[in-house]
């Protein structure tokens, strides 16, 4: 219990700068090295080709419906938890924290099931041309069998997050994605086993960062402690925190559905497009994984405080965060403009299309990075105080109102140009619809200390 009440006083009287940069940093480490492990993925599969090397990009739809629903679980129910916490209702939050682990276990293996069923009509759905489906087929078959442990994995790091034990989550994830690194070449290369190694990787990574986590809270580290007795039998518990949850759900669903219509709209330039189009979305997904791991960060505090009816620290939080956000998105936007080209050529397949192609989109992005920081902040601080509806609508826009008819319009008029600049057009829409909410809220937050 003292430690516990620690853990709360830390929480609602650290001063707000020290606290987000506390929870922020291991956060954003343990989102790089998920990114990085992905973007090793997908470099040492370019050797293998075009054809494999598009396979990552049609797999990383499956992935990200993967992480939908596992976030949909893990931030809904941590959401949760950081405002009952807030109000010191420990038993109500182990109760929505053994409700949630539970939910995406049982969610994982009927997601792998089905999946499995329908496999190559899948992948054909997903994006996969002739040529690229035998490799996505390969790769996405083992990703499915660790399904179940991926979802959980996500459910047990956000639940870290949201009681500030953001180092353990690092930890967890860091131990699986340095094993994932470690294995790709041998797995790739040394046995031979080509796009296949590169999956199983993956998933041996994935189940020993699950085992990591799960550690911590059978060595009673944390605030919230799991038992069968705690899984809640009424939905209305399941109801709460799935529908907080919401906000995650379309911000990674609709990467999924993003990243299908992506893949097909470049396909009908070739396996080349597809393949430049994945590597890029690799290489921002570090960018915007950063990005992530700082709200993730943010988003403990502002739901602490916002149970503890600490509003003025919420306040100040969403301002800390925005400004922080902004100024690393500017000069990682610098950084990846004037990089694109040798970043290509670390990634790229050797052929002149895919960096071409992969350099223009690149630098495009780059330009709208300055404005992502503010969606972030929205759709954390609308989940955290329980604005789960508004928060899903922001959280939606990026890739579903202003992506989803940008790819499918813009390349019948712009041809490759119009693949190239549909997301960064898609972001600077975005920050433009969350201005006035995030104006709106931050006005409305009582300004007290």
């Amino acid at each position: 219990m003292d430690t516990n009440n620690a853990q709360y006083q830390k929480m609602i009287e650290t001063p707000i700068p020290k606290l987000v940069t506390v929870l922020a940093v291991p956060t954003v480490i343990s989102m790089l090295i998920t990114s990085i492990y992905n973007a090793v993925d997908a470099y040492f599969v370019a050797k293998l080709g075009t054809a494999a090397s598009g396979a990552i990009g049609i797999v990383f739809s499956l992935m990200a419906m993967i992480q939908a629903i596992g976030f949909t679980l893990g931030m809904g129910a941590g959401s949760t938890i950081s405002r009952l916490l807030g109000k010191k209702k420990e038993e109500e939050a182990k109760q929505v924290a053994s409700s949630a682990l539970a939910a995406a276990i049982c969610s994982g293996i009927v997601f792998m099931g089905v999946c499995l069923f329908f496999l190559e009509k899948l992948m054909l759905l997903l994006g996969a041309t002739k040529t690229i489906l035998p490799y996505a087929v390969d790769y996405s078959r083992i990703i499915l069998f660790a399904s179940p442990v991926m979802m959980a994995s996500f459910v047990l790091n956000n639940l870290l997050r949201a009681e500030g034990k953001t180092k353990y989550s690092m930890v967890g994830i860091g131990a699986g994605g340095v094993l994932n690194v470690v294995l790709d070449p041998f797995f790739i290369f040394y046995l031979k086993m080509g796009i296949t190694g590169a999956a199983l990787a993956t998933a041996i990574g994935q189940t020993v960062g699950f085992a990591v986590l799960f550690i911590f809270y059978l060595m009673k580290k944390t605030v919230i402690r799991f038992s069968f007795s705690h899984v809640a039998k009424e939905i209305s518990v399941y109801k709460t925190f799935i529908i907080n949850g919401m906000p995650s759900f379309f911000r990674q669903g609709l990467a999924s559905i993003a990243a299908v219509a992506l893949n097909h709209q470049a396909a009908v330039f070739g396996d080349g497009v597809v393949a430049a189009m994945s590597i890029v979305g690799k290489i921002f997904m570090v960018v915007f994984c950063a990005l992530i791991g700082f709200g993730q960060g943010f988003q403990p505090v502002a739901g602490y405080n916002f149970g503890a009816k600490e509003q003025g620290r919420v306040k100040s939080a969403c301002k800390f965060t925005l400004a922080a956000g902004t100024v690393g998105m500017v000069v990682m936007g610098f950084f990846v403009f004037f990089s694109a080209p040798w970043l290509m050529r670390q990634f790229g397949t050797g052929e002149k299309q895919v960096e071409e192609v992969g350099i223009m989109a690149l630098r495009m992005q780059s330009l709208a990075m300055p404005f992502m920081p503010l969606g972030i902040v929205c759709n954390m601080v609308f989940q955290a105080v329980g604005k789960s509806w508004l928060g899903t609508f922001l959280a939606a826009c990026r890739q579903g109102v202003f992506f989803l008819p940008a790819i499918y319009v813009f390349p019948k008029i712009f041809g490759i140009l119009g693949i190239q600049m549909a997301q960064p057009l898609a972001d600077a829409a975005t920050f433009l619809i969350c201005l006035p909410f995030f104006v709106s809220f931050y006005k409305k937050t009582a300004n007290t200390k």
